[in-house]
């Protein structure tokens, strides 16, 4: 018999296949069984339109079998089978598909049809952990049956044989180990279960496996030990139908719920469960579930954001970064669509624009959905917003500010009147008359930030003020910038000031510009003054520029030896008699003087949650003053 050369583009194609494209050995079971299920799909089609074929949709099935001692690995089907002609045509040409001509023919008719592979690539593919195949097929068109037979780069042969029934037998001669790869690991039950279960679970045929189990014998006595025996029996080892792809009358929440925990390993229920179908210029079914907390990774690079993607039941990708924006990077589901191709490029998608369509879609559901939560059941959406508000804030500040417009309405921060959250909308909607701007202040916690001197003057004119806790929360509000024509402003700026004996101070802090200069020389901020707008506080630190003093403790809290200083005001209060004591100090003790601003400045330090540099400097002044 004589032996067959691939032609020299396919034996390019296929050197280059088996080393370069497929990097994931274990997908050459997905392949074979991808191809089985399209030779059933094309026997059952014909079958619809041809009164000559008779088949049984029950008895169409893929079977998968194994021996270790002879180390080889079948799959075969009973579907349409091939020719020689088509052997010839299909397995000697790579990149030849039979599925691709099929659907090509019937291209009218698209919607009846549903092919999954479109490229003949995928078969060779088992030459990475085979070195030899044999394919003994018969078509449901001859009574004649064929082998076809290769090792490799070196060509095929073809010749007659016996086989009864029609469908394809793929047998892999799987390779030897060596010291990089451990071949035997596919001659076993539990990894061809693995892969059958991982990546063909929605295969529209049953997928049949013989299965080791241990069964518990009948006691011959009451008080006989118990017995078990090996049993082999053959079991359907996919689930065929997705839960994604059932009607919603269909599948209860529990059933949601429990597809969710077992698949991604969940001790809880998802917080929203969102399951979307379009049809359109692509179609796809989504099952998407937002988790009631963050995983334990959610946090580190180690986490891997994206949804699982499937070509009508057929796993491309287990997690496609592509489909989910950074901001919904907590967001788990899976997307099943026809119009993403199985081609080499099956295991390594790149971006397509059938990806690209899907992706926005996505994005505007979810949005959608988190907004009718928050407008419908608050108390799920607060749950929500303080495990993955981060990440919605987050997207705001990323990317210069270019989705700031679709997450803006989902953003919440802590009211200063009621101590919860709020978002920026029901702010502006209780702003009193003649409130221009939408106020905020930072710091660690709700309490302490509530206690800063800097929130008196915007309490005293009952102007609500948004108190942000999250180290990302004034990077978010800069780069909104404004929020419904109102300005954001920090209530611990230095050009902030809400009294209307403007005036005076001015006339106050230049009758005593030689005391603050001093006083500013000493403790080395930007300038020091007198204040109207703190009430019982006798300091405070506020800030001018775009740094604020919280902005300065997040950015010099990160990894790296560069450091940022805002530039600071101490500000003291006018009214309060610590004031009299440094005018009357100027006059009759600037050293002592100087030791009063020393204090003066690490009090408003410490008030703002900043360290102070020379602690123990500043302890002794202190004992110092006590004792006089």
């Amino acid at each position: 018999m004589k032996k067959k050369e691939f032609k020299s583009e396919s034996k390019r194609l296929l050197d280059l296949m088996i080393n370069s494209i497929y990097t994931n050995k274990d997908i050459f079971l997905r392949e074979l069984i991808s191809n089985a299920s399209d030779a059933i799909d094309k026997l059952y089609y014909r079958s619809l339109t041809d009164k000559k074929v008779k088949i049984k949709k029950e008895s169409l099935e893929i079977n998968v079998n194994f021996d270790e001692t002879l180390r080889t690995i079948t799959v075969s089907d009973n579907g349409c089978g091939m020719t020689e002609a088509e052997l010839e045509n299909n397995l000697g040409t790579i990149a030849k598909s039979g599925s691709l001509a099929f659907k090509e023919l019937n291209d009218t008719k698209k919607k009846d049809i549903d092919i999954i592979g479109q490229f003949g690539v995928g078969f060779y593919s088992a030459f990475m952990v085979s070195d030899e195949i044999t394919v003994i097929s018969k078509s449901f068109e001859s009574d004649k049956a064929y082998r076809w037979n290769s090792k490799g780069l070196d060509g095929y042969t073809i010749e007659e044989c016996d086989k009864t029934n029609i469908g394809t037998d793929i047998i892999l001669h799987i390779k030897e180990d060596t010291e990089d790869e451990k071949y035997s690991d596919y001659l076993t039950e539990f990894k061809i279960k693995d892969l059958i279960k991982k990546y063909s679970d929605y295969i529209r045929y049953p997928i049949k496996m013989e299965v080791t189990h241990q069964h518990k014998k009948d006691k011959k006595n009451k008080n006989d030990e118990d017995e078990f025996e090996t049993v082999k029996e053959i079991e359907t080892i996919n689930s065929m139908i997705p839960i994604w792809k059932k009607s919603k009358k269909e599948v209860k929440d529990e059933d949601y719920n429990h597809y969710y925990c077992d698949t991604y390993y969940d001790y809880e229920n998802p917080l929203k469960v969102i399951s979307t179908s379009v049809e359109g210029v692509v179609s796809y079914n989504g099952l998407l579930f937002i988790p009631s907390h963050a995983p334990y990774d959610f946090y580190t690079k180690e986490y891997e954001k994206g949804l699982s993607l499937y070509s009508n039941g057929v796993l491309i990708m287990d997690k496609c970064p592509e489909l989910l924006p950074d901001y919904f990077s907590f967001v788990k589901g899976v997307i099943d669509t026809e119009d993403v191709s199985l081609n080499i490029s099956r295991e390594m998608l790149q971006k397509t624009k059938a990806v690209n369509l899907i992706a926005k879609n996505i994005e505007t559901k979810i949005s959608k959905e988190l907004a009718d939560m928050l407008a419908n059941d608050r108390d799920t959406y607060t749950k929500f917003f303080k495990v993955f508000g981060t990440n919605l804030k987050f997207g705001i500040y990323n990317n210069y500010g270019m989705d700031k417009e679709k997450l803006q309405d989902l953003i919440m921060f802590t009211s200063s009147k009621t101590k919860e959250l709020i978002t920026l909308k029901e702010y502006v909607s209780n702003m009193k008359e003649g409130q221009n701007d939408i106020y905020y202040a930072s710091g660690e916690s709700i309490e302490k930030i509530d206690s800063l001197p800097q929130v008196e003057q915007v309490k005293d004119k009952d102007y609500e003020i948004l108190y942000l806790t999250d180290y990302v929360d004034e990077f978010t509000l800069n780069a909104l910038v404004e929020y419904d024509k109102k300005k954001f402003k920090n209530v611990s700026s230095a050009e902030l000031d809400l009294e209307d004996n403007k005036e005076e101070i001015k006339q106050l802090n230049e009758e005593n510009k030689d005391l603050l200069t001093l006083m500013k020389d000493e403790i080395g901020v930007n300038e020091v003054r007198f204040t109207n707008k703190l009430k019982t506080h006798p300091v405070c630190l506020t800030s001018v520029g775009n740094i604020s003093v919280e902005m300065e403790k997040v950015i010099n809290s990160m990894p790296g030896d560069e450091s940022i200083n805002a530039q600071v005001v101490l500000e003291i209060n006018e009214s309060h008699p610590i004031a009299d004591k440094i005018k009357k100090l100027y006059k009759t003790d600037k050293e002592e003087l100087k030791k009063y601003s020393k204090v003066l400045y690490s009090e408003a330090r410490l008030i703002e949650g900043l360290t102070i540099e020379n602690p123990t400097e500043i302890s002794n002044i202190i004992c110092e003053l006590i004792s006089k």
